[in-house]
């Protein structure tokens, strides 16, 4: 599968949609779509990871440095759709303890909604 990442924005959060592998040849075009989103002005992410197939060190990387990119500026970032095998790698690097993994967008959606974030008009749909 060819990797590809995109954007959209609904309401105050962004969700960023990545699809095939995940590591240090396709990280770059990772890191680079996701400063483009915060320096937009984007602070609030829901991150999809239904299509990821695979995560190396090079894309954990990626994520870590835009999370404490976004905690500087008092935002968030979220993910969804980790399968099984993600979730190991989250869990085995101790990565579980530092991102919410909500199961479905709907959840992520609800819990920003919580958390004051606008949730998009489609949320309960």
């Amino acid at each position: 599968m060819d990797f590809a990442v995109d954007h959209r924005l609904t309401g105050k959060l962004t969700i960023v949609t990545v699809s095939g592998e995940l590591d240090v040849f396709t990280s770059p075009r990772l890191r680079e779509t996701l400063l483009d989103v915060v320096e937009d002005g984007a602070l609030h992410l829901i991150v999809d990871l239904s299509g990821v197939e695979f995560l190396d060190s090079t894309g954990l990387g990626v994520l870590v440095g835009i999370h404490h990119r976004l905690q500087a500026h008092d935002g968030t970032m979220s993910f969804v759709g980790a399968s099984e095998r993600l979730r190991r790698v989250f869990h085995i690097t101790r990565l579980d303890k530092l991102f919410t993994i909500h199961p479905t967008l709907d959840d992520a959606l609800r819990h920003a909604a919580g958390d004051s974030v606008e949730p998009p008009a489609s949320a309960g749909t």
